[in-house]
């Protein structure tokens, strides 16, 4: 008999493809609150405030199912059909974070060689105005948004990487637990650029950190 799957497919397919400034969907009830309240129970123990791949981590069974689930083909379906797109044919990364700094959230556009990117979060209660993640018509205005998203547990926020898909939020310091799964394009160049451009933002945070 199969386990009944944690994610919640028709949330992501009842969700509404916005379009302006770029290509975005937000879908409460991606996660159930008590699915939520089980992976968290299983969710890797991280004392760090960086992404860190999820290859690289220990986790609970129930933790390590929705990721097998958010990278499996059904979920891709289901997202490809929304961005009218193969999803399920590109290689993809999860990336996994527990803890926010204050350099994080500064506006940008990911880097090229993402084409889709997921975030799902985790926390069960959201109560701070700052580290919402806001949808910008701009680089140059945090303030300048059409959308804010609170990082509230359950939720599953998409959008279409282009060169003006700007996104970040005001400063936030606390936990701000977050998946971010990025769908990539199938070149094994542009896989290498984007591991190599991650891997210089963690040094540069590490050693800014260190002054």
């Amino acid at each position: 008999m199969r386990a009944m799957s944690l994610i919640n497919l028709e949330a992501i397919r009842n969700a509404e493809l916005q379009t302006d400034p770029f290509d975005f969907m937000v879908a409460p009830g991606f996660l159930s609150p008590d699915v939520l309240a089980r992976v968290n129970a299983d969710y890797p123990a991280i004392d760090t405030a960086a992404n860190h791949a999820l290859e690289n981590l220990s986790c609970g069974p129930q933790f390590a199912t929705l990721m097998e689930e958010m990278q499996g083909e059904a979920f891709a379906s289901a997202l490809g059909e929304k961005f009218d797109m193969d999803l399920a044919s590109l290689p993809n990364t999860v990336t996994v974070r527990k803890f926010c700094e204050r350099t994080d959230g500064n506006i940008h556009t990911d880097h090229k060689s993402k084409v889709i990117t997921v975030l799902v979060y985790f926390n069960e209660k959201w109560e701070h105005e700052d580290g919402q993640l806001r949808m910008l018509r701009s680089k140059g205005d945090i303030e300048d948004y059409v959308a804010q998203v609170p990082p509230l547990g359950g939720t599953l926020l998409a959008f279409r990487r282009t060169d003006h898909s700007w996104h970040g939020h005001t400063q936030f310091v606390g936990e701000r637990r977050m998946v971010q799964l990025n769908y990539l394009d199938q070149s094994p160049l542009a896989v290498a650029a984007q591991r190599i451009s991650r891997f210089g933002t963690h040094f540069m945070k590490n050693v800014l950190g260190m002054r």
